[in-house]
């Protein structure tokens, strides 16, 4: 890596908007996003060329839970430009991007989060994370009114969040809805970055089914 540095191109297509971006050391220096959760096959790719600028060290792309056909249009973009620069490809799950932006609350506790995506079936893919961090198991897709009881304060994040939040806060559990509904280039890249400096475990790039894939 050259003096230390690192420049990540970050690609994710899971949810409903496709995403590009190069980030170096913590800094979003370019990013270009598609709106729509269809056509990203067609989209992903000009986004990429757009923010591509100069050598990469290595490319982070979001492998879901997610939309199928996002998922295997950024996963195989990402790895024909990882193969061809001859650089590592790392994958970081929806629910870590999601979490990744979540910080204590204003009064100061850290509170486990989950993120709640939505399916396109009604129900909602589920990741659930420890205070510190740490994945509570593989992500889950669950109906709404199936949720679990949450152990501890948890705060809920993704495009499925209000309607998960509020279902739980109906219950009397313990929740904070959070503000965190997309995934944003410098989560995903500050996750890859800690994959890739082994402080997280790998994880496969390829696409993360948790049901079998809808058509879209």
């Amino acid at each position: 890596m050259r003096s230390g540095r690192m420049r990540l191109l970050v690609l994710d297509a899971a949810l409903s908007r496709c995403l590009a971006a190069l980030v170096e050391d913590g800094t979003l220096r370019a990013e270009r996003i598609a709106a729509g959760a269809h056509g990203q096959a067609a989209a992903l790719p000009p986004l990429a060329l757009a923010v591509l600028d100069g050598p990469v060290d290595a490319v982070a792309v979001g492998v879901g839970p997610g939309s199928f056909t996002g998922l295997r249009s950024a996963i195989a973009l990402a790895q024909g430009i990882a193969t061809a620069r001859g650089i590592p490809l790392v994958a970081v799950t929806t629910g870590e991007a999601l979490a990744a932006t979540s910080g204590p609350l204003d009064s100061g506790a850290t509170p486990a989060t989950w993120s709640a995506t939505e399916n396109r079936r009604g129900q909602l893919f589920v990741e659930r994370f420890a205070a510190d961090g740490t994945a509570l198991g593989p992500p889950e897709v669950l109906a709404e009114a199936a949720l679990p009881q949450p152990e501890v304060l948890t705060r809920i994040v993704g495009d499925g969040a209000p309607r998960a939040a509020a279902r739980l806060a109906a219950r009397g559990w313990p929740v904070v809805l959070g503000e965190t509904r997309q995934i944003e280039p410098l989560a995903l890249a500050a996750v890859a970055r800690r994959r890739l400096s082994g402080e997280l475990p790998a994880l496969p790039v390829e696409p993360v089914y948790v049901e079998p894939p809808a058509t879209t």
